[in-house]
């Protein structure tokens, strides 16, 4: 679980300076328009917004309170992999070691 941990974090961190470097120094707008006109820009798209929405059911069955869940699923379509990996650490650290705990929050 501590290696968990560990990769849980490391992909917060890397997550969150790269769409920070990515606002700093893109255009997101101008860029965008251009990755969504290629088919697999599309493609890519469609993928990751599936796994947001698988990602968006386990935080749902494990989250006792629709605002508690509400604003992780914003946070998740806003933020994406730094979002998903953010929830992952907290609930690796909340289960104690305990992986019943963490899939399931019972």
């Amino acid at each position: 679980m501590k290696i968990a941990k560990m990769f849980a974090l490391l992909g917060f961190i890397v997550m969150t300076i790269s769409i920070t470097m990515g606002f700093i120094n893109g255009d997101f707008t101008g860029e965008g328009s251009i990755i969504l006109s290629l088919i697999w820009g599309k493609i890519t798209l469609i993928d990751i917004y599936i796994m947001f929405l698988i990602f968006a059911g386990w935080i749902y069955y494990r989250e006792d309170k629709l605002s508690v869940f509400s604003i992780w699923f914003i946070f998740l379509l806003i933020f994406g992999a730094a979002t998903a990996s953010l929830y992952i650490y907290l609930a690796l650290k909340k289960s104690n070691g305990n992986w019943k705990q963490f899939w399931l929050n019972n």
